[in-house]
């Protein structure tokens, strides 16, 4: 099992190898639109918008996951719609959902193990401003924000109980391309997370560190994305490595293991993203 999953890895790179469909300089085609750098974005927290977007540019995303825990299975999945309403500035909307199934070792070992409630997960509403785009060094720097507003378990949703929480995320996000090719990116900032039931508010704060190998010629790219989280005191890190194919002009197709660095609750995960990024023609 193991050599053919390695085998059929090592056919989908050779087939991004030899497969260019995109050319990488893209503002240089269109010389009158604001310079924009083309990046890799990360697949698994990717960013609102590309850096540096044109006015007018938009994509979707649906996302599938699955998330193997120490008695149950999670099924995850997400849609979302993002666009760029002016130059450099980003807006999104996304609507994740979760299903749990426990998994048969505990329904055969537990007969009393017990679930999370399935849940549409929360109305994520976010921002991203482009407020650096560097053509001599490559580089592009942004700001922006999430609102994530929580919905209430499934079982317990009624129309004067339809959000049990809010969670705030304010971040940074600088990227670089290292020659042609090589691409890297940090997504950092802190979040802020609130039940209505509690007064408090919960800190927590959050780095994810990336690197990527763009295929000359294309948009097809292998890295890892290193997703790390200081939660009240608590740290973990998850490592993704991960793989984005192009399969024409407007549709690709992200797919991302994920390795806990501590096994706990949290263990190997899947998760696949479909990209589709409809044409976009725009005069200056």
């Amino acid at each position: 099992m193991r050599n053919s999953w390695l085998f059929g890895w090592l056919l989908l790179v050779s087939w991004m190898i030899t497969t260019p469909v995109f050319a990488q300089e893209e503002q240089e085609a269109i010389p009158l639109l604001p310079l924009k750098i083309l990046h890799a974005e990360p697949l698994y927290i990717d960013l609102i918008r590309d850096l540096g977007a044109h006015k007018g540019e938009r994509e979707w995303n649906v996302g599938a996951a699955l998330v193997d825990r120490k008695d149950y299975n999670s099924y995850e999945m997400l849609i979302e719609y993002e666009w760029a309403v002016m130059d450099r500035w980003g807006l999104e909307v996304e609507v994740p959902v979760t299903i749990h199934r426990l998994n048969r070792l505990a329904r055969e070992e537990n007969a009393n193990a017990t679930l999370p409630s399935n849940r549409i997960e929360s109305l994520k509403l976010a921002t991203q401003y482009t407020f650096l785009v560097s053509g001599k060094y490559q580089t592009s720097l942004a700001v922006g924000g999430i609102v994530e507003w929580e919905f209430t378990d499934l079982n317990r949703l009624n129309s004067r109980n339809a959000f049990k929480g809010v969670l705030l995320n304010p971040f940074f996000i600088a990227a670089k391309r290292w020659g042609p090719d090589w691409h890297s990116l940090i997504y950092t900032g802190p979040r802020l997370h609130r039940h209505f039931y509690d007064t408090n508010w919960q800190l927590g704060y959050e780095v994810n560190t990336n690197i990527h190998y763009m295929i000359p010629g294309s948009r097809h790219f292998i890295g890892v994305e290193l997703n790390k989280l200081l939660d009240e005191g608590h740290f973990s890190m998850i490592i993704r490595p991960q793989m984005r194919l192009m399969l024409n002009e407007t549709l690709m197709v992200g797919i991302v293991p994920g390795i806990p660095v501590k096994m706990g609750n949290d263990r190997m995960s899947t998760f696949v993203r479909l990209i589709y990024e409809p044409p976009h023609r725009q005069k200056h």
